[in-house]
């Protein structure tokens, strides 16, 4: 036992009681002994028992000697020189002072008025000890308990708080996103609908025109844009996205990029420089995917940085993996907002002031691609207004294999096909189905144009109707999918019910805003034998139409 631990509980005795040391040394006192005493417990600690009793020095010592094989026994009476009182030296058994040891001993001094209680006034003492030692071994288990209960509460209210900080800022985000997305997608479609009316009602000349057909066209493509770029996240978050895999080499890949952004960077005089390395290695990867991560890039860097800027573009090697490094002279980026400049939806200004347009995907896009591609890709900026770097590292191929040059471009970023009608639909018969008077109208002047005898009908049932009173049998079906009370599959099974001779055989194409790839298996699965999303490109539609109609031969 310490001298703190016998104090913790022999404070509260009204006995006075004494903690001696084998050797007759006091290591501490209670304050009941102190005051019958009148001496300071500072005074008592430290003094030996024989300053404090009249008893012969070896008598002293002969009870001390008798503490080592003692067991809660009286051990006999000590006379205090104070007070001439009776006092009794004892050794404690109770459990507030075990373990006993012969090195380090502890005794129980207490005054008594009379040696003939001194058993009673003992065993007293003891249970006293005892119920204290008990009292307080209860007194710190609780204290314990409510500490751990204490750091529990506040681990599930930090984490409450948290959850609800998360919650809050997820909302925020969502509204932000919501009212951003609606923004990005009003703006072009005002320009679209605005230009269309002035063109319907409206004789202009042919300069006016050809502004205004320019002007739909690209505010088509950017909402195009936007769509695409809410799809590619989707595929990501779901992981349904997919690389068509090869051998590719990243020099043409990121020239085909440059050459898109071009257009752009000269309408605001910013110089596009490269500094490329064609002995960088190949990389195995889609090539479309990595022009893409190329293009989302400088498209992001010309978008923030101003006229008569530079953004440049790296190519290089680097040990065993290629390098490619975008960097510009525009508005850079805040060093609050660096963490965060490759999370979805987060823009470093979301107001309604703010003074570029986007759903701040494009760069969180480009993280999730290029760790498809196995690489990694991070930014820095000395902050804002002193330009920004953006890094993107892949791995390099461990076999040199023939690389193969991109053949394909991103179709929201690549220019429109040109439509020449070719090859031609001279003889086809075909009918559409679409409940949209205006995508009726356009795919029926397209096909027109190239040739084809086009039948409209606008549910279902028309269609039906259509196929079954036609004396000439169709030779193409197009199908939108979302129509209402019967979609798209619902035609299809009433369709293949038909016999050969009233169309049930027909070959069948579904023109659908449902893009995912999950649309396109459900599709194919409900007996259509092409899948061609909107927007399409009037030629690609005309190839389609002409490759399913036996229109194209294998070269």
């Amino acid at each position: 036992m310490t001298p703190e631990q016998f104090l913790e509980f022999a404070r509260l005795l009204p006995e006075p009681v004494l903690l001696i040391s084998v050797n007759g040394q006091i290591l501490a006192a209670n304050p009941s002994f102190s005051k019958m005493l009148g001496l300071h417990h500072q005074i008592l600690q430290g003094k030996m028992l024989f300053e404090l009793v009249t008893n012969p020095p070896d008598q002293v010592r002969q009870y001390l000697r008798n503490c080592s094989s003692s067991r809660g026994m009286v051990l006999g009476s000590l006379t205090l020189s104070a007070n001439n009182g009776e006092t009794c030296l004892c050794r404690s058994e109770g459990a507030a002072i075990r373990p006993w040891s012969p090195e380090s001993p502890a005794l129980i001094l207490l005054r008594l008025k009379s040696r003939e209680s001194a058993s009673s006034r003992f065993i007293l003492l003891n249970k006293k000890i005892d119920e204290l030692a008990k009292e307080i071994r209860q007194r710190k288990r609780a204290e314990e308990e409510r500490a751990q209960l204490l750091v529990q509460e506040q681990k599930a209210r930090a984490e409450a708080e948290k959850a609800r900080a998360e919650a809050e800022n997820l909302n925020r985000l969502k509204d932000e996103f919501l009212s951003t997305v609606s923004h990005e997608l009003r703006t072009p479609l005002n320009a679209i609908l605005g230009w269309s009316q002035i063109l319907r009602t409206k004789r202009v000349d042919e300069a006016t025109m050809n502004r205004a057909l320019e002007t739909i066209g690209r505010n088509a493509r950017s909402q195009a844009q936007l769509v695409d770029d809410l799809l590619d996240i989707s595929r990501i978050i779901t992981g349904k996205i997919r690389l068509d895999v090869q051998t590719v080499e990243l020099l043409p890949v990121i020239e085909a990029a440059m050459d898109t952004v071009r257009p752009t960077a000269d309408a605001k005089n910013i110089r596009l420089q490269s500094v490329l390395d064609p002995a960088a290695g190949p990389v195995l990867g889609d090539s479309e995917r990595l022009q893409q991560i190329v293009w989302n890039l400088l498209s992001n860097a010309i978008k923030f940085t101003s006229k008569h800027g530079r953004v440049q573009v790296c190519l290089q090697r680097i040990n065993s993996h290629v390098e490619i490094v975008v960097a510009d002279t525009g508005q850079g980026i805040s060093a609050e907002f660096l963490p965060y400049v490759f999370e979805r939806f987060r823009q470093a200004d979301s107001s309604i002031t703010r003074s570029f347009g986007g759903l701040g995907l494009g760069l969180a896009i480009v993280r999730q691609l290029v760790e498809l591609h196995g690489g990694t890709v991070h930014a820095e900026s000395p902050g804002e207004g002193q330009g920004s770097t953006f890094t993107v590292k892949l791995p390099l191929m461990a076999v040199g294999l023939t690389a193969i040059e991109p053949e394909r471009v991103h179709p929201a970023v690549g220019g429109s096909v040109p439509f020449d009608c070719s090859p031609r639909l001279d003889g086809l018969r075909i009918l559409i189905v679409d409940d949209d008077a205006d995508i009726r109208d356009l795919l029926t002047y397209t096909l027109e144009v190239c040739g084809a005898e086009v039948m409209a009908a606008v549910s279902a049932d028309d269609a039906i109707s259509a196929l079954t009173a036609s004396s000439t049998p169709m030779d193409i079906l197009i199908s939108d999918i979302g129509m209402p009370d019967e979609d798209g599959y619902a035609l299809l099974r009433r369709v293949r019910a038909l016999e050969p001779e009233n169309g049930g055989k027909i070959p069948a194409i579904a023109l659908t805003a449902y893009a995912r790839t999950q649309d396109r298996r459900a599709a194919l699965l409900a007996g259509f034998q092409s899948h061609v999303a909107k927007p399409v490109e009037p030629a690609e539609l005309i190839a389609v139409i002409a490759n399913l109609a036996g229109r194209i031969r294998g070269i």
